[in-house]
């Protein structure tokens, strides 16, 4: 047997409790480890029990039990028939930097018996490590309930592993370059225990392969209990949407709405997929297999929002017919926001001037945005005329509404900007301010502005609403009609501007001299162009203009463009009948209600849900526990499992819960998106796939660092065999 594999077998067994080895494989250890053989003239080695075995020229040594009891030694010092042997080190055993790999006191017993040989051990390096490490985890107990953790420090050492790895990836910070210098610091704080994720030079559980095996685990114990909770409710939703992320690789993103068993709705990041195309058939492929290895129960999905694009709700062979066929229960609705988003553009292409308008409102903005002297000039303008800090929002359709914080600041801010482009045109000569200046300084200009600063805001709140993780379809038919009227008043009020709107103190604000007065605004529409002049009109007639070619059309396209787009719900409008009004209705429009909506989800059950109805609209009409109750209430309670009217009333419930988890609105793929962006930045470009699904499963569904499951993190590390283990050979999770 070689010195080495005597020396693994010593390893299995402690050498308090091994046979003895022979002479000569003793003398080979302590050579192994440097140590110097004392022998007596029979070339016997010294004993414990005193003296040298045989009688020789060199000095005696010997063991001393005195030194048990000295304070120096007694705490960590014990000895066996091999040799003297420290407990704190080989609890420890910290990693061997230099020198001999079996080490005195540690791997083999120490058989110099001398009382400065100890007084050298203990100021060996790896034995004040291993001091510090254990007055790290044991500080404040008794010696001897010191030792009683020594089988979970090396749990401790993982999980403060997994600790810091959460805590970077929850703050989106890069995991793979700052995971190793976290557990530095960590070590520098004081966290000795950390030493035990360094085995040898090779082993050190901080590589690229560890991190992102130990990242896979995260994500699996974040998902595990939101699963169970999907499989378990009682209708399920997805919201779909697709990107291109810093890489130029399209991304598929996939959301899961569902109820608890109260009845609340939820939602979720589902998961991330790299597709290759954004053709449908690729789409649906991929969507199925997602669903698929999530294990989603596919007979309870009724619902799927997509952003309204041709590939998704195309009536051929879009993505949301596709997955109707396959799955006949779901619903396909086209987001809330994205048609909002869509019905003011088309309501701003409908008039010629309003596109042109929002075409300067962008370069206005990039004529600042891309030089720090113009910024500086404007926000210097802000300040001498008492105004707020001046910045030009920025008009992009990809942003909703983002045209509305534009106008917001640029009506406040409006005589700063028009101050600042008439210097940079008259003292430094600059066309562009030049040309924007022409632009803005005329009387429909100003105009447009007001208008939308009284138009904007009433859109901009019904986009909010559409926004919000859990809106249903509640929100479309109590909102819509709201701004819809809204607007309707505006339009009708002509050239008799509502009282404390802007643009009733439109012409006030152009004679002010403090206000637009100073700028000369001129009536006409456009200055002078290569000798042509512009008849100048009175300020009357110029007013009359404006609402008949531009405001008046600009919001009867606005009208228009929203009752097309939100006036048929088809389905979700029959889900009305769980409102608190649907008892007074006439009987055959609830029957018809009733019949659409058990035609498409509980097909077979048509009578069985009118005699639940005939029962439920009794407690409708006599109040009780639905008693000043509004729809959304009304159906939480028939959806609740925990509640005694979904047992009284199942397919109500099953209907209700429908009801609620049906999306209106794919707001949630745009927020994973936005999550999408700052985890895979140009610095990270190259995480993609599952790894990136766990990222974003960790910043979107993961709990606070406080509250994760690390214990079920280190059970699910341990089930496959690792290099670090803990003493204890009847450890259940090490195993």
């Amino acid at each position: 047997m070689s010195i080495f594999k005597y020396f693994q077998k010593r390893e299995r067994n402690p050498p308090d409790e091994e046979e003895s080895p022979p002479e000569h494989k003793r003398q080979l250890l302590q050579k192994a480890a440097g140590q110097v053989v004392h022998v007596g003239t029979a070339g016997e080695t010294a004993s414990p029990e005193g003296g040298t075995a045989g009688a020789g020229k060199h000095r005696k040594s010997g063991w001393n039990p005195e030194w048990l009891q000295l304070p120096q030694f007694k705490h960590w010092l014990y000895v066996t028939p091999h040799g003297m042997f420290c407990h704190v080190c080989r609890q420890h055993r910290p990693a061997v930097k230099n020198g001999p790999k079996l080490r005195p006191f540690v791997e083999v017993g120490a058989v110099h018996y001398r009382k400065d040989y100890l007084e050298h051990h203990i100021n060996t390096e790896h034995h004040q490590h291993s001091i510090k490490c254990h007055n790290s985890i044991v500080s404040g107990y008794s010696v001897m309930h010191a030792f009683e953790p020594i089988i979970i420090m090396e749990h401790e050492a993982v999980i403060g592993g997994f600790k810091c790895l959460y805590w970077l990836v929850k703050n989106e910070i890069a995991h793979h370059t700052n995971y190793g210098k976290l557990l530095s610091l960590a070590q520098l704080l004081g966290c000795d225990y950390f030493l035990k994720l360094k085995i040898d030079r090779r082993n050190n559980y901080r590589s690229h392969r560890i991190i992102d095996e130990m990242l896979e685990i995260v994500s699996t114990v974040i998902e595990e209990p939101l699963m169970e909770q999907m499989r378990a409710s009682q209708a399920i939703s997805l919201e779909l949407d697709e990107s291109t992320d810093v890489s130029l690789i399209r991304q598929l993103d996939l959301h899961i709405r569902y109820l608890d068993k109260e009845g609340l709705v939820f939602n979720q990041f589902l998961d991330i997929v790299t597709v290759c195309d954004g053709k449908a058939d690729t789409i649906v492929t991929a969507v199925k297999a997602v669903l698929q290895n999530k294990q989603v129960p596919t007979e309870k999905l009724c619902g799927l929002s997509t952003d309204g694009a041709a590939v998704m709700t195309g009536r051929v062979n879009g993505v949301a017919k596709q997955l109707t066929d396959s799955f006949p229960m779901i619903v396909a609705v086209a987001c809330a926001a994205h048609r909002l988003a869509l019905a003011c553009k088309d309501a701003s292409n409908d008039v010629k001037y309003m596109g042109t308008f929002r075409d300067h409102l962008q370069e206005l903005h990039l004529f600042f945005h891309h030089s720090a002297n113009r910024t500086a000039a404007l926000k210097a303008a802000a300040t001498t005329l008492g105004l707020s800090d001046l910045k030009i929002k920025e008009v992009k359709d990809t942003r909703w509404l983002s045209q509305h914080l534009a106008i917001e600041v640029l009506q406040t801010n409006l005589k700063a900007v028009l101050a600042t482009l008439a210097e940079e045109a008259e003292i430094k000569r600059c066309p562009i301010a030049k040309g924007l200046y022409t632009f803005c300084a005329t009387y429909r200009f100003v105009a447009s502005v007001y208008l939308q600063a009284d138009i904007l805001p009433h859109l901009a709140r019904l986009s909010k609403v559409f926004q919000q993780a859990n809106v249903n379809f509640l929100h479309i038919k109590e909102q819509v009609p709201i701004t819809i009227e809204t607007l309707r008043r505006i339009k009708d009020a002509g050239e008799t501007p509502l009282p404390g709107s802007f643009l009733s103190r439109l012409h006030q604000d152009l004679d002010d001299p403090l206000a637009l007065g100073a700028f000369m605004i001129h009536h006409e529409e456009e200055r002078n162009r290569r000798g042509h002049g512009v008849e100048d009109l009175p300020r009357e007639e110029h007013w009359t203009k404006f609402v008949k070619e531009v405001a008046s059309p600009y919001i009867s396209g606005l009208l228009h463009h929203l009752e097309r787009r939100f006036q048929n719900l088809h389905i979700i409008g029959a889900f009305s009948i769980f409102g608190p009004q649907a008892a007074a209705l006439a009987d055959e429009e609830q029957n018809n209600h009733l019949q659409t909506l058990a035609k498409r989800f509980l097909p077979g059950k048509e009578t069985l849900i009118f005699q639940e109805w005939q029962s439920f609209k009794e407690h409708m009409r006599g109040g009780g526990a639905f008693k000043d109750k509004n729809q959304a209430e009304i159906m939480t309670l028939l959806a609740s499992e925990c509640d005694e009217w979904g047992q009284i009333y199942p397919l109500l419930s099953r209907l209700a819960a429908i009801a609620l988890v049906i999306p209106v609105s794919s707001v949630n793929c745009e927020r994973d998106f936005s999550t999408m962006n700052r985890v895979k930045s140009d610095l990270r470009n190259r995480l993609q796939e599952e790894h990136l699904a766990a990222c974003l499963r960790v910043s979107i569904n993961g709990p606070c660092p406080e509250e994760f499951n690390y214990q079920r993190a280190l059970e699910l590390f341990f089930s496959k065999p690792r290099k670090i283990q803990c003493p204890n050979s009847g450890c259940k999770v090490c195993k």
